[in-house]
């Protein structure tokens, strides 16, 4: 009886040592995974921070894309959510720069900030700026540091970029601010903050300061050589015919007798004024005015033929003549009436659409009207280079009524009827088919290859979206409750009559100044550029004569319902 007693109560001892031992290891292994993960650092993921996709999508089964709109604004919705909504991040934002406020610039700008001084200063030793970094200066509503242009890019800013981009554009310095915005100048209007408020790096590198909030990080961009200063956005208003007791109110006057189109215009950009006013000898900056508008200006021939006639004796003057003509043009300086955009102060409890088929122009439309109204466009969707592209109406909800239009492709009678109203813009469907082809394949300033032009998915493509073009207007033109029908090319010719009905339609007032401001930068960065065509024709035959089947059913609609016809350049009639 005693043996049996003794091995169980050997038997006991061990297992309690093996469970001791069997407790010692699980409390050492949890402490050494706990350990290893202290020292990860998490980095999270932005869906809108990904590159655009190239591969060509699938072409849809039935034209209403409802649900893909839905999956991409629900998916916004959650990373909202996850970072705390945006009306709270933009009241934080506003605050003292503590701890807190640093917190949410990780978040939203996906650990762009330093973890510590030690750090930063390490980052900026080891940086190497293509120009000189001047410092971090005061950049907000009552203290600009630059007042130049200004772009945007949230995905891949970089000081090389931005500074590249207002060399060309004629500025001397280069600023970014928030990491991802930049902005130009020829003079610093600001004082110097502490550079520990430019703490933010580029989003595209992690080797150059980028701003803060409020706050620009600024470079002095490389001396370019003699003669070779280039400037882009260069706008030929036209020929004015102007008096001396007009130039006189101008702010800047410069007499050279060697005076060239090129000079006169740089020096107007060295004086960050948008208007340059010329003939030799005589040189004259100003901002945007209702003097220069379009049912003002002149035959162009009596600026020549003034300037070739007048030329000796005007040189051998102190100051222009009483009667002359003169040339305007608009220099890359942005006006400063153009940048100021805002939500609706009141919220509308009317919706109403910007409504086109994808590829017609919405994005180029869309930048005309907040540059006329001052006033954010909102979407559908939720589109991540858009609104890296400075478009901040994209993130808010279409609903909302904090939008003077929303921008949509849908074409069903539900999605239609969820407007009060529309501006429906409608777009050559050779150039439309084709704008679009582009950006699925390369984004949205991008082209196609001639390889995806010549592969199997483009005669897809076709047979898929031509019918959409075709049922996106005539679902519209049935269902829509108001309308006004815009064609992209009557807007490209026409610019500022197009303008004023669209501001009209708004029920927006607008002055002379801001429409000539938007005349002026009408191009914007939202634009693809032209010139890169395909080698070939890319429609066939019977593609065409699909495609012109439907011009003539939209234009007989149209017609029907008391609109103006498609234009005649759309095809032989």
């Amino acid at each position: 009886m005693l043996v049996p007693l003794y091995k169980l109560l050997c038997f006991l001892k061990k297992t309690q040592m093996l469970l001791l031992c069997l407790g010692i290891a699980y409390l050492m292994a949890g402490s050494i995974l706990l350990l290893q993960r202290s020292t990860i650092r998490v980095v999270q993921t932005n869906p809108a921070g990904l590159p655009p996709l190239l591969s060509l999508a699938a072409p849809p089964a039935a034209r209403e894309t409802t649900g893909l709109g839905t999956r991409t604004r629900s998916r916004w919705a959650m990373a909202q959510a996850a970072s705390g909504g945006g009306s709270n991040v933009n009241q934080q934002w506003s605050g003292s720069r503590s701890l807190g406020v640093q917190h949410l610039h990780r978040r939203w700008f996906h650990n762009l900030l330093p973890e510590s001084p030690e750090q930063r200063v390490s980052l900026l030793r080891n940086s190497r700026h293509k120009g000189t970094y001047i410092g971090c200066f005061l950049h907000n509503s009552s203290e600009r540091a630059l007042g130049g242009t200004m772009l945007y890019d949230l995905r891949k800013m970089t000081s090389t970029l931005c500074q590249d981009t207002c060399s060309e554009s004629g500025y001397q310095f280069a600023g970014l601010e928030y990491g991802a915005e930049c902005h130009c100048g020829n003079r610093i209007s600001s004082p110097k903050a502490p550079e520990e408020d430019c703490s933010l790096v580029c989003r595209g590198e992690r080797g150059s300061p980028c701003g803060g909030v409020g706050r620009l990080s600024i470079y002095k961009v490389e001396e370019q050589l003699p003669g070779h200063r280039k400037f882009r956005n260069i706008y030929h208003r036209g020929c004015f015919k102007m008096t001396k007791s007009t130039t006189g109110t101008f702010p800047v006057y410069s007499f050279q007798p060697n005076l060239t189109m090129q000079s006169c215009i740089e020096t107007c950009t060295d004086k960050e004024l948008p208007l340059a006013v010329f003939r030799k000898p005589h040189c004259f900056c100003t901002q945007t005015s209702s003097l220069f508008s379009v049912s003002q200006a002149e035959d162009k021939q009596l600026c020549v033929e003034r300037s070739d006639l007048n030329h000796t004796a005007a040189a051998a003057s102190t100051g222009p003549a009483e009667h002359n003509h003169y040339q305007v043009y608009h220099t890359p300086v942005l006006d400063s009436r153009c940048k100021e955009r805002m939500f609706l102060p009141q919220r509308s409890a009317s919706l109403v659409a910007l409504s086109s088929f994808p590829g017609a122009g919405n994005t180029w439309v869309r930048h005309l009207i907040e540059l006329v109204t001052g006033f954010y466009t909102g979407s559908f969707y939720f589109d991540g280079t858009l609104y890296n592209r400075g478009f901040k109406g994209e993130k808010d909800y279409w609903k909302s009524g904090r939008s003077i239009c929303v921008k949509t492709h849908e074409s069903g009678q539900r999605d239609i009827q969820m407007f009060d109203s529309a501006i429906l813009l409608i777009r050559n469907p050779y150039r439309s088919l084709m704008a679009e082809f582009n950006r699925k394949c390369a984004g949205h300033l991008g082209h196609a290859t001639d390889a995806q032009w010549s592969s199997k998915e483009w005669p897809e493509f076709v047979s898929s979206y031509a019918p959409w073009w075709a049922s996106h207007t005539l679902g519209w033109l049935k269902f829509g409750r108001r309308l006004l029908v815009v064609h992209y090319e009557e807007l490209q010719r026409t610019l500022l009559p197009q303008l004023r009905l669209i501001a009209a339609f708004l029920n927006v007032s607008i002055t002379e100044e801001r429409l000539l401001c938007a005349q002026s930068n009408q191009d914007g960065h939202f634009r693809r550029s032209g010139a890169q065509q395909p080698s070939t024709d890319p429609f066939t035959p019977d593609m065409r004569q699909m495609i012109d089947s439907f011009i003539l059913s939209v234009d007989q609609v149209l017609q029907s319902r008391n609109f103006s016809g498609l234009p005649q350049d759309y095809l032989p009639r």
